[in-house]
Formats: C-alpha cells, structure tokens, sequence
C-alpha cells in the first residue's frame, strides 16, 4: 500500500500552518464576530482601476504578456518609482511584474539562496520570509527588534548577526504586524553597516504608501549605494486595495532581476493580463484616492491606538501599515491564550505576536481596515475582556 504522506518532504512536514488564518474558519461560522485579524483594505478597489481592467476583457487583452510584464505597465512603475524616489530602474531589465508581492519575495529568495547561506530577517515580521528561506535550503537568522526601539533595526543589532555566512538581509519597513517605520537616518545607519559586505537586501515596502505623519516614506535605495545590492519589493494590494487582483513587482540589479525572471518563466510564465492594465491606471490616476485611504486609515489608526491605551495596554504608536500591536502581557495570558479566548468569550478574532516570530510573545496583531464600527465594537469587547482578566491577575 502506498502511503502519500511519506512522500512529503521533511522540511515541508516540518512548516507550521500560518498563524495568522488560525481562527479565521471558527469566525466565518460564529454569528455575531468581528475580526480584525486580516490584512486586507475594506475598501472596494477604486472605479477608474476597474474600469480599465474591464475594458481590457472588452478590447480582447486575454492572452498571455511578456513573461517580465506588459512593457508599457513595467515603464509606469518605472516612473512611479522615479516620482517617488528619484531612484531610475531600467525597465526593460531591471523590474519584473509578479503575482503579487509574495511571489517576488519568493523568487529573490530562490534566485540567491543556497543550502546553508544565512537571511538576516528582523522579527516581528511577515510570516513568509522564513518558510520562503527554508524551502531554499537556507538558514533564517531572526533578528530581534524592541518595543523601547519603536520595532525598528538598529545598526548594533544587525551588526552583531552578519557572518561569513550572510547573504540576504530582509528590510520589512513599514512593518507587518508592528507598525513600525525605518526613517532615513535610520536606513543610513543600516547602510553603514552593510558597505564592504556582499550582502543583498530585499526591501519588502508593500506599504510604503500607507505612512503617516509629517515625514515620507523613504525607500532604501534612495540611501546612497544601496539600489546597486537592493531588490526593491512592492505592490498593489495595501495601497490601492487591490488583494485580489494579485499583482507586484521587483526592481533591482539587472543580474537578480534576470535571474528571478527565469523562475518565474517557469512557474508562472507572466503575472494576470487584466491585472496589469488595470494596474497601469492605478500608477497613472489613483494618487488621490490612496490619500483618501491614508487619510481614514489614520483616523481609524488615531482610534484604536487610544482604545488600547484607555483599556489600560501599552501600546506602541505605529507610523505605518494598518496595524497596532499592542502589549498584552498585563493580563497574564499568553498571546494565543488571550486570542483564543477572546474569541470564546467576546466573540473577536486578533492574531496572537507569536504568530510573527517568537519575540512576537506578549502582543496581538490588530488590523484597523476595517470599519469604524466595527473597530469601535471589537474595542468595547475587547476592554471588557481586558479588564475581567486584568483583575483576576491582580
């Protein structure tokens, strides 16, 4: 008899389920639950981006592209680049389209990764960087990052994790699930650091639209010599609500570039054809209705970090991303405790810190792209909770 199961490979056996979609199938059935565990805007894409891709399926645009990308939607995300950063990328070599921007951090970390070369990947992050290393035979090195240093990499830190063995750092800034932002001077620190190195940088900045305050995004490679061992990483689904149209890109050096091209001819053979002349019009005409999300994103923000804070959590202020996370320790419950039982009691779904990274540990995940009357709700349940807990810990 043959037994399927055996066939699997240990390093796949040995990959946990992602934590963040743990409690969501017991809320889809729960009458009456809120979740504020998904990463996904509650905006509806908007009307010009959908428009343009149904007049491509009316014009007849269903066949397959270039394998890189429609040519005239990799030139837009050139010069949005350009806009942004001032930082110029070929883009007949230097950016590939993707299925979304999971995909290109996957094919960065293949295109590079080898059995026992060392991702420098700062925690609490994305929770597929470290699977993505380990299928490449590659050994994840988190790195630490504290609540009293705002959840930014510090210089001191990554110094003390380079080996001989190094060969990718992961930048995820702005931060997923913390919130956290890597300002320039900070970037310039970490730039330091790395000059004499052979080390390549992935810089996931999927929501690099999604920051408040009065300072701007700053992407790694506008810090001087960084866009030559830079892969920039980025996308459409945070900043023009655009999840399931699937679709990102990478930019960087022209031999990685060309290198995770060829997987992606393989595995995929070119990103949805709508997608991206949809997406051509997301670049060209959406740059007020992202302010308009940012906007209500920061209102929500502003409301839930004080609905945290009133409860009586600590709770770090996050400059970007849609999400808070808070501290959870005063209530004596673990973080999977405290989301599981939340769930029962008061009918809420929040991801447990761990779920990123076992310094993760002592917080939950709280995404605010949701409605403000259901973050108000889950914030009531939520104090309610809190404070029966609190007390009985005290």
């Amino acid at each position: 008899m043959m037994y399927p199961e055996n066939l699997v490979t240990p390093v796949v056996k040995a990959l946990p389920p992602s934590g963040i979609r743990k409690f969501f199938d017991i809320v889809a059935e729960m009458k009456d639950a809120i979740s504020l565990g998904v990463g996904e805007p509650d905006f509806v894409t908007p009307l010009s981006i959908r428009e343009a891709g149904i007049k491509s399926l009316m014009d007849g645009y269903t066949h397959y592209t270039s394998n890189a990308g429609l040519y005239e939607f990799r030139s837009e995300i050139s010069e949005y680049i350009k806009r942004k950063s001032g930082v110029v990328y070929d883009p007949k070599s230097q950016i590939l389209v993707t299925v979304g921007g999971s995909e290109a951090i996957d094919l960065c970390i293949r295109s590079i990764i080898q059995s026992g070369d060392e991702v420098l990947i700062p925690e609490p992050s994305f929770v597929c960087y470290k699977p993505c290393t380990l299928l490449s035979g590659g050994v994840p090195v988190p790195i630490v990052t504290k609540e009293e240093n705002e959840f930014r990499l510090t210089a001191d830190e990554l110094r003390k994790k380079i080996t001989p063995k190094t060969k990718l750092l992961i930048l995820p800034f702005p931060n997923n699930p913390t919130g956290a932002v890597m300002r320039r001077k900070d970037l310039m620190q970490i730039a330091e650091v790395l000059k004499g190195t052979d080390i390549l940088v992935l810089s996931d900045e999927i929501y690099s639209e999604l920051t408040y305050g009065s300072e701007k995004h700053t992407s790694f490679p506008q810090i001087e010599g960084m866009a030559e061992r830079t892969v920039l990483i980025n996308g459409f689904s945070k900043a023009y609500a655009m999840t399931g149209w699937r679709l990102g890109y990478a930019a960087g050096p022209k031999p990685i570039i060309a290198a995770m091209t060829k997987i992606h001819q393989y595995a995929i053979m070119s990103a949805p054809t709508t997608s991206q002349h949809a997406a051509i019009e997301a670049l060209r005409s959406c740059d007020d209705d992202v302010s308009e999300m940012v906007t209500e994103y920061n209102y929500r923000r502003r409301v839930m970090v004080a609905g945290f804070r009133g409860m009586g959590l600590a709770c770090f202020e996050p400059m970007g991303a849609f999400y808070v996370f808070p501290n959870i320790t005063k209530t004596g419950l673990s973080s999977e405790q405290f989301c599981e039982r939340l769930l029962r009691e008061e009918k809420v779904a929040v991801v447990p810190g761990n779920a990123f990274g076992e310094c993760g540990e002592g917080f939950i995940r709280c995404s605010y792209a949701y409605s403000l009357e259901q973050i108000n709700e889950a914030l009531k349940r939520i104090a309610a909770f809190v404070g029966r807990h609190t007390e009985n810990n005290t």
